[in-house]
């Protein structure tokens, strides 16, 4: 069977820092870009981050650009997001998709989504 599945969600206080992590069961993740999305409790998805399939080109929002990290270990099956300085303003469900591109993500072409991982950035 198909399956993401993310980790590494939590509760943190601002300036702390995570480690997610989105692995693949039943399929590999060497052909295709992987993204990260989030989603704020009333706010739409928006992406975060996307690696190639080789990882060699990267892209951020601006607004995580210099704190995030996102990698990949294709060996493992894996992709990860590191997440630094974190602020209040990060609290999101965070989900990882597969693109049906091998080098960039769009959302609408975007799939495979997992069920996401909370992290909540609060004093």
């Amino acid at each position: 069977q198909l399956q993401l599945v993310e980790s590494g969600g939590g509760l943190v206080q601002p300036g702390g820092s995570l480690r997610l992590s989105c692995a693949a069961s039943g399929f590999t993740l060497d052909y295709s870009a992987i993204g990260w999305f989030r989603q704020a409790p009333g706010k739409d998805r928006e992406a975060v981050s996307c690696i190639s399939r080789g990882g060699s080109f990267t892209n951020y929002a601006d607004s995580v650009k210099g704190r995030f990290t996102i990698s990949r270990d294709n060996a493992k099956n894996t992709v990860y997001l590191q997440m630094n300085s974190l602020q209040p303003e990060d609290t999101a469900n965070y989900t990882c998709a597969v693109s049906r591109n091998y080098r960039i993500c769009i959302m609408t072409d975007m799939h495979y989504w997992g069920k996401g991982t909370l992290v909540t950035v609060s004093s």
